[in-house]
């Protein structure tokens, strides 16, 4: 902590440059790389050779590379604590690495991989933190129009400009509201802001960033211009889908023998439940999941309130509340996705009668079915279960965060944060 303390200490040009990303990449490659392999073989610059060294070498090296990669994308996503996400991507990536290793029978050196590993997870992981202590998002507002949202905001600075005059200490980026009628002064400021090389927002985009919400109010607003997003990238995630669905499948058959004699056993019933769903472009199918409530015949048909759980549901078994809690309940839906119904990261599809309700009380509702519902998704990450009108409507801004931004990067993310949200148990009911 003490060589920290030293570091923070450092003067304001030589933070910037520690905070820099290939300052952090060149540190990782040096301290993962380049220092174990020369400690595990005497500091000899022959060791590189055909062989395990050369084999380890190469393959730690791409591992570092790309987790680091992966990590930049993943830390860029709103609210993210960077840190947290240090340890799963370069447990994918150096994972990888290994199965590579094992299934082509490729020799390596162990004693170097974990070294490697220890050290690129304990460099990033301070790198990152020491980044983000001494660096906290500051914005200059122009005080005019709908800015005010912005005060709800506690993950960035704000400071209001009471003049069209650049401050003394210049933040990172100006907010202001474009459709408001801005005065002349304001719009030269503006313009002089942007051409010294400065960016601005608008205070809607200002917020997605910040929040990670979309509040749609027209339907062309997606980042691609068209009301049909990223269709290259949802062949290929369909793709994907349908590959990782079938390698869970053996796994898949040997819990649903574990978990269909708990259910049998604590309630009676069948084991899976179905229920009709809405879902990729506004088509009805059956969701299919493990029972977690005392079977009522009626429920998968059901009414709107037949279709809400809600806390502390008395339908709820003893077995039910361990598996959402962990939400093994929605492994069975692999089915689904094999069948097109569904991804294993979108939109969570509603129950019809919740479906028909949203969509005649919110506007755009049905917009969510651009896209392949998810077993989990954007809005389950950050809000979990809600069947309430206005958390209904916040999740739906978050629903349109994913459309607008539709990526492998942010499926990764959600994918990440999933797990360990299983492993918390948080937001079930």
């Amino acid at each position: 902590m003490a060589s920290l303390a030293r570091i923070a200490a450092l003067p304001q040009g030589a933070m910037q440059i520690v905070g820099r990303g290939w300052f952090h990449l060149l540190g990782g490659l040096m301290l993962a790389v380049v220092a174990p392999a020369l400690i595990r073989y005497d500091g000899n610059p022959g060791f590189p050779q055909p062989g395990s060294a050369w084999n380890t070498i190469v393959g730690i090296t791409l591992a570092v590379s790309v987790g680091f990669h992966v990590l930049t994308k993943v830390a860029r996503f709103p609210e993210v604590r960077a840190t947290s996400y240090v340890f799963p991507c370069f447990v994918g990536t150096y994972g990888v690495v290994l199965l590579i290793f094992f299934f082509f029978r490729i020799d390596y050196a162990r004693s170097l991989f974990l070294g490697s590993f220890i050290l690129c997870v304990i460099w990033f992981f301070h790198a990152i933190l020491l980044t983000r202590l001494r660096t906290r998002a500051a914005f200059a507002v122009i005080p005019i129009g709908s800015v005010g949202r912005l005060r709800g905001v506690r993950t960035a600075d704000f400071s209001m400009l009471a003049s069209p005059v650049f401050p003394e200490r210049l933040p990172d980026a100006l907010i202001a509201d474009f459709r408001a009628d801005l005065p002349g002064e304001w719009e030269h400021f503006i313009a002089d802001w942007v051409l010294g090389g400065r960016p601005a927002y608008h205070v809607k985009d200002a917020m997605e960033m910040l929040t990670g919400r979309v509040d749609i109010e027209h339907l062309s607003e997606n980042s691609f211009g068209s009301l049909d997003p990223a269709l290259g990238y949802r062949n290929i995630k369909r793709v994907l889908d349908v590959l990782i669905a079938i390698l869970l499948l053996p796994a898949f058959f040997l819990l649903t023998l574990v978990v269909g004699a708990a259910i049998m056993l604590d309630s009676s019933g069948p084991v899976f439940f179905r229920q009709e769903r809405v879902g990729y472009r506004g088509r009805l199918f059956k969701v299919l999941k493990f029972r977690t409530m005392t079977h009522v015949p009626d429920l998968e048909a059901g009414s709107r309130e037949a279709a809400m759980t809600r806390t502390a549901d008395p339908r709820v078994t003893r077995v039910g509340r361990v598996l959402r809690r962990s939400r093994i309940d929605e492994i069975p839906q692999l089915f689904n996705v094999l069948k097109g119904e569904m991804s294993w990261i979108g939109p969570r599809p509603e129950a019809k009668p919740l479906s028909t309700w949203y969509g005649e009380e919110l506007p755009f509702y049905s917009y969510r079915h651009i896209v392949r519902p998810g077993i989990t998704g954007w809005a389950q990450v950050n809000q979990g279960h809600v069947v309430d009108m206005q958390d209904v409507l916040g999740k739906l801004h978050y629903d349109f965060y994913y459309i607008k931004y539709f990526s492998p990067w942010l499926d990764v993310f959600i994918a990440i944060r999933t797990l360990w949200i299983m492993a918390g148990g948080q937001g079930s009911r």
